[in-house]
């Protein structure tokens, strides 16, 4: 079976200046997640402010990395507006619930892609392109 190893290509981030400290953290391979200091929400995708109730009181703290298989689907194309990935084959798109709650639309890597299960227990891994960072997950063993 085709294999999805972390060769996806890591897209060029643009860092806002109030996104800092979530970027540096994943150049040292820590998830931070904002919490809402009023209303306790977990945000996603990482804002300085909460998108529940509207505060600017986020306090950002490290995630555990955990979290389960929501919904996927395979492409075996590759095909679409960015062609980077038209060479690589198969690979997985998937929403992944973290444990602290949020679900967060990523890639599956490190295992062949017809072995991904929905419900299927994975771990955070942060993949490094020289100053660029991004978030993927593989099957926790």
């Amino acid at each position: 079976m085709p294999e999805s190893e972390g060769i996806l290509p890591v897209p060029g981030i643009r860092v806002l200046p109030e996104m800092t400290a979530f970027w540096d953290a994943m150049r040292e391979d820590v998830l931070l997640l904002p919490h809402c200091v009023r209303c306790a929400h977990v945000v996603w995708a990482p804002r300085p402010y909460c998108p529940e109730c509207g505060s600017l009181e986020v306090r950002w703290e490290p995630a555990s990395g955990g979290g389960a298989v929501y919904s996927f689907t395979v492409n075996r194309r590759g095909k679409g507006f960015n062609r980077r990935y038209e060479e690589i084959g198969p690979y997985v798109v998937a929403y992944v619930e973290l444990d602290e709650g949020p679900r967060v639309l990523t890639n599956i890597v490190g295992c062949a892609v017809d072995d991904v299960r929905i419900g299927q227990r994975v771990r955070a891994v942060i993949q490094h392109s020289g100053e660029d960072s991004i978030l993927r997950f593989a099957p926790a063993e």
